[in-house]
């Protein structure tokens, strides 16, 4: 380490050192001495910046200068598994121009370390954190991707499975031969005394495909803690020795070239009796200690929480506490997700805009990762608070959500399947592809032309909101040919009781190839991202760090928002969720503070007049504000 190196580590130390004190004593004061605990965790962390390649510390000291550089309005996302995208990779790397076409800057690689052999729960049941899964090559494929991808100027996410392993990760194989000390990396019980005392107050994950929280063990005599499945083994974060192991993982994984450290099921770290096992608060000291640990050794390297939770509780995997905590720099914003698709099937906006509007500011200095599918199933995540306050019952809309999107109401084009039913709890998630949820997979299966272009027109508008949005605009791999979903998994024993992997087909790159093809749905569904991709990038305000507003407008069929950025001026946008004209008065503009608003970007039939925005069937515009212009050097 050189000198200036030496001078830039320990000037991190300095800065966060008290604040890393202050949340070991919290979580650990009754088991270690927390300072001579905080210069172990420091030591973890020199040792891993005396190993960071050079390219890796040169990205560190330009991401310190420009510490934003994650929340700018060009900042587009991509996941896909890799091996569904590249097969292996060396395979992915061959594939980056794809992502070159989409303008991706940002690139969410899943399923890449080491699973266990069968049912893997899609790769989140991990052996080995620092392995690359055989099949898709070595920890050396692994730097030279995300070298190859940083040359691109795209950043790397891969996840961090960091609340269970597989049950035959080394620590769970060295605690069933008998060590004690990695018996205690686990949460193991004699009998069911405290199972049946935490299972009082836990919620089922999977009620279906894994019923309970706990798995008797032979070998252990003991009950596991398994909260999403038998062969995944919740570890036990109240020991020391397991925060210090996830260090290394991360250290480790950021070392290899990752920037993005996906931080799954981490809502689920900290066990409490009498709670659900969810959102305690020492699973946010857990994430803002890792967040500093990184700032130190890896300051190139971000945190995103993955946490689905209800919205109050949503807001705090980004640092909103009574007071402001560095914590994750991203999160999902599992909300927005879900109401564009409630939108979507009712054609009325009003609980989007109640349950938008009533989320906490996001912090400046953060930013949520936005989706309209993903690799999970949707969760119908409507709360009752939102839904009475528009005045529908909350149980009444959630069964009618999972019963339209598989396709069983009247009226319905979605053709999604159910996902780990609960008849005591009438909860159902619901699966498929955005194209099969948005009706063009049927559209298409009935050569129906208008009924497909109708179903384009809802798919473009999900992707037109979420662009629009703000954050990080993730698009799912397959979307942007509008892929089908994929009922292949079903020959596969190992996969056919989870219907999520309809949704997780093989990239089928002939289907894509189409996208050059005019006339072509492929065709026609890639030029929109390109186009909407463009207009994104040319509308600064929406890079996050800005304030968001959700507005109410007379037609409830519109949903609307503006952003106002401190830097980047004003944005403003207005989508119709239904299959009929609307209209939003032009006074909104004025009232948001509009100087010389101009239309950016419009998909569908629309017009705008003195007095009113007209919208037709999902249609969607985007305004912008530069009345001041860009900064000019002084002539």
């Amino acid at each position: 380490m050189s000198v200036g190196e030496q001078a830039r580590f320990d000037a991190r130390v300095r800065r966060w050192r008290p604040d890393l004190l202050a949340q070991v004593a919290a979580l650990y004061g009754d088991t270690v001495d927390p300072s001579a605990f905080v210069d172990r965790l420091l030591a973890e962390a020199a040792a891993a910046f005396n190993a960071r390649r050079e390219p890796l510390r040169l990205l560190d000291i330009e991401r310190e200068t420009t510490p934003d550089w994650f929340q700018q309005h060009d900042m587009i996302g991509y996941v896909a598994y890799a091996d569904r995208f590249g097969t292996t990779l060396q395979g992915v790397a061959q594939r980056l121009d794809h992502l070159d076409e989409l303008h991706v800057k940002y690139f969410h690689l899943m399923k890449v370390l080491r699973a266990r052999d069968g049912a893997n729960d899609g790769g989140y049941a991990v052996v080995d954190y620092t392995d690359v899964d055989p099949a898709l090559g070595t920890r050396d494929d692994l730097r030279a991707l995300a070298d190859q991808l940083h040359e691109r100027g795209i950043s790397l996410c891969v996840d961090v499975v960091m609340n269970h392993t597989a049950r035959e990760h080394r620590w769970a194989q060295l605690a069933r031969e008998g060590s004690q000390q990695h018996r205690d990396y686990y949460l193991v019980y004699p009998d069911r005394t405290d199972p049946d005392r935490y299972e009082e107050t836990l919620l089922e994950v999977f009620p279906t495909l894994a019923p309970g929280n706990f798995t008797w063990d032979a070998d252990l005599q003991g009950w596991v803690w398994t909260t999403f499945n038998t062969y995944q083994w919740d570890l036990n974060y109240a020991n020391p020795e397991v925060f210090v192991e996830i260090l290394r993982v991360m250290l480790e994984l950021a070392n290899m070239g990752v920037d993005v450290l996906r931080l799954d099921a981490v809502a689920f770290t900290w066990k409490r009796f009498g709670t659900n096992c969810q959102n305690q608060p020492e699973a946010h000291l857990i994430a803002q200690a890792y967040r500093l640990l990184l700032a130190i050794a890896a300051p190139g390297a971000l945190l995103k929480a993955e946490a689905i939770v209800p919205p109050r509780e949503l807001l705090p995997y980004l640092g909103v506490h009574h007071l402001q905590r560095p914590e994750c720099q991203l999160a999902y914003h599992n909300q927005l997700m879900v109401h564009l698709w409630s939108s979507l099937a009712s054609g009325d906006a009003r609980l989007a805009t109640q349950a938008m509007g009533a989320l906490a500011p996001t912090p400046h200095d953060a930013s949520w990762v936005n989706y309209v599918r993903c690799h999970d199933d949707i969760g119908w995540a409507v709360s009752d608070e939102d839904a009475h306050a528009v005045g529908i019952s909350p149980t009444a809309h959630r069964a009618f959500l999972a019963a339209f999107f598989r396709g069983d109401f009247d009226g319905s084009y979605a053709t999604g399947a159910s996902f780990s039913s609960n008849p005591d709890s009438g909860d159902e998630r619901t699966c498929g592809s955005a194209a099969a949820l948005a009706g063009v997979s049927s559209a298409r299966a009935a050569g129906d032309d208008a009924a497909l272009d109708l179903a384009m027109r809802r798919l473009e508008l999900l992707y037109g909101v979420l662009f629009g949005f703000g954050g990080i605009p993730l698009i799912y791999m397959g979307d942007e040919v509008a892929l089908d979903s994929d009922l292949s998994y079903l020959a596969d024993p190992s996969l056919a009781d989870d219907s999520r992997w309809m949704h997780r087909p093989f990239m089928p790159w002939a289907i894509a190839d189409r996208r050059s093809t005019e006339g072509t749905v492929e065709h026609r569904m890639f030029g929109f991202m390109q186009r909407l991709i463009d207009a994104r990038r040319g509308a600064a305000a929406m890079s996050a760090g800005g304030d968001t507003t959700i507005h109410r407008l007379p037609d409830s069929a519109l949903f609307a928002w503006s952003r106002q950025h401190p830097r980047h001026g004003r944005f403003f946008a207005v989508a119709n969720f239904s299959s009929r004209w609307a209209y939003a008065p032009t006074a909104t503009l004025e009232h948001d503070g509009f100087v010389q608003p101009r239309l950016l970007w419009a998909n569908g039939e629309t017009s705008v007049d003195g007095d009113a925005i007209h919208l037709g069937p999902h249609s969607l515009v985007w305004f912008v504000d530069d009345a001041d212009g860009p900064l000019q050097p002084p002539t």
